[in-house]
């Protein structure tokens, strides 16, 4: 029956779709062990137990293998420092903003010298959208 070489192989499509959609690299193991059921649905028609047993065997078997694998590729995302958490927090205006020369802002109790594109008053909120140097960069809240 070539009907089951087909359905191995759609099976096995659908788990790669899946990986591809959740990169945890524990469906790549299904994908396998539906290829290995498909090559031996090709091979011997009517096994359907050496079939099935192939798939569990080698779905199951494989997953210590890819999770160590995962792991020695993945790497942990970095956490924010101070100033990578003030990005998108927004800050109070202490000193008029002028596009030029500057001004300066308070943010969490501690001052920091601010430019921005546009004149902004003083006590007026504004978003912090980066951080160069001791400088940081806003922007008025609309």
């Amino acid at each position: 029956m070539e009907t089951l070489f087909w359905i191995w192989l759609a099976i096995a499509g659908a788990f790669l779709i899946v990986e591809l959609m959740t990169p945890t690299m524990i469906f790549i193991c299904f994908v396998v062990g539906a290829v290995a059921a498909a090559i031996i649905a090709q091979v011997w028609p009517d096994a359907y137990y050496w079939q099935t047993a192939s798939f569990a065997v080698l779905s199951t078997g494989l997953i210590p293998f890819t999770r160590r694998f995962a792991k020695k590729i993945s790497k942990p995302a970095p956490e924010l420092s101070n100033i990578d958490r003030m990005i998108d927090q927004t800050a109070l205006v202490i000193e008029p903003i002028d596009p030029d020369l500057g001004g300066k802002v308070k943010f969490e109790g501690e001052v920091w010298i601010a430019k921005a594109n546009v004149a902004v008053e003083a006590n007026t909120k504004v978003k912090i959208i980066a951080v160069s140097g001791t400088k940081v960069i806003v922007e008025p809240l609309d």
